[in-house]
């Protein structure tokens, strides 16, 4: 039987998913669900204690994922170029982040938003923290956000 309109076939209309927009890396609803500022500390872990406490982390929804890296003042522009192209961005600093004061280095946040889980985020780790001793720099750590309202 054939759609009676201009829309969709009926079985589309039926069994597709409706997809929602991306989240927002600049909601001021957003909390840290998840961190991980410990290099021997896997990835697995700090989403298994993460998905376990409060706020908990909802693997099943997209978070912001935050790397913090020390780099020196002139290398931020090369590693904003090269991280662009994995879709990340550079990230404001929320009150809640801590920034210690680094002999000349700065720190930098690059976020994006993905669905989590601890394969993908000890890989982009791994890539963040490459990237961060190629330009003289170092990798504070990371963490994943999501909208408080949504759990």
């Amino acid at each position: 039987m054939a759609a009676t309109h201009q829309s969709r076939p009926w079985f589309l209309r039926i069994f597709s998913r409706k997809v929602s927009a991306p989240l927002d890396p600049s909601r001021p609803d957003l909390e840290i669900v998840a961190a991980g500022f410990d290099d021997v500390e896997a990835c697995s872990t700090v989403l298994a204690r993460a998905s376990a406490e409060e706020p908990r982390w909802q693997s099943e929804r997209e978070a912001v994922l935050r790397h913090h890296l020390d780099l020196p003042e002139a290398a931020v522009a090369e590693a904003e170029t090269f991280v662009m192209r994995d879709g990340y961005r550079r990230g404001v600093p929320r009150e809640f982040d801590v920034q210690p004061p680094g002999v000349g280095l700065v720190r930098v946040l690059f976020e994006r938003t993905q669905l989590l889980d601890a394969l993908h985020c000890s890989q982009e780790r791994s890539r963040m923290a490459a990237l961060a001793q190629r330009l003289g720099g170092s990798v504070a750590g990371w963490d994943a956000l999501q909208p408080a309202a949504v759990r």
